[in-house]
């Protein structure tokens, strides 16, 4: 159910940037679907599983329909998707996909009995790698790479504390609860306060 969410979460925050771009419905799928199974599609070639949307496809499905009646607004209200509301909203969309895909993705690779290590970096994986493929495919910039604010490392927060909390024999609603609360909490700290790791010497990028 996490990923489920997690994955329409994402893939809303694909539909935003393509009608910030003035793109086509099919533009909204592509964006959507590419960020909402993106990550997890990294994930599951990673731990060497079937990829989860190729044997279920429930999860194209909901970015399809996430993408559709965003271009259904987009072209119903011009403008309602592109303006500094709905920035705020792919912001804050955005961090909250990327908390739900850092716990589901560390879950699912400590189900798959890897390293403590390594689930954790493939929790911060699943949690990253759909921005970065939306934010490419769109020309943009990609946020994680060239922000300063704690994302990956938000993620990897998120993917640590869900990971140390089932090692330890924690209930999954405490797992769930404590690696949301690791991960969105430090992403949400960085965009209302600009908590961020201090800028290198010398270093004149914006």
């Amino acid at each position: 159910m996490i990923e489920a969410v997690g994955v329409a979460v994402f893939a809303l925050t694909g539909a935003l940037v393509a009608a910030r771009k003035g793109m086509d419905p099919f533009g909204f799928i592509l964006l959507a679907t590419t960020t909402g199974a993106g990550g997890g599609t990294m994930r599951d070639l990673a731990l060497g599983r079937p990829v989860g949307w190729v044997e279920a496809p429930l999860n194209v499905l909901i970015c399809a329909t996430v993408a559709l009646l965003a271009w259904l607004i987009a072209y119903l209200r011009p403008g309602q998707l592109d303006g500094w509301s709905a920035k705020r909203v792919l912001l804050w969309a955005d961090a909250s996909g990327m908390a739900l895909f850092a716990v589901s993705g560390t879950r699912i690779a400590m189900a798959a009995d890897v390293p403590l290590i390594s689930a954790i970096a493939l929790g911060a994986v699943t949690a990253s790698f759909g921005g970065i493929i939306r934010d490419i495919l769109a020309g943009d910039r990609a946020m994680v790479l060239w922000s300063r604010d704690f994302y990956v490392t938000a993620a990897t927060a998120g993917a640590g504390a869900t990971a140390l909390l089932t090692h330890f024999g924690f209930g999954p609603a405490v797992v769930m609860l404590g690696g949301l609360a690791a991960g969105f909490g430090l992403r949400a700290g960085s965009i209302l306060f600009g908590w961020s790791f201090p800028r290198l010497p010398g270093d004149g990028s914006r």
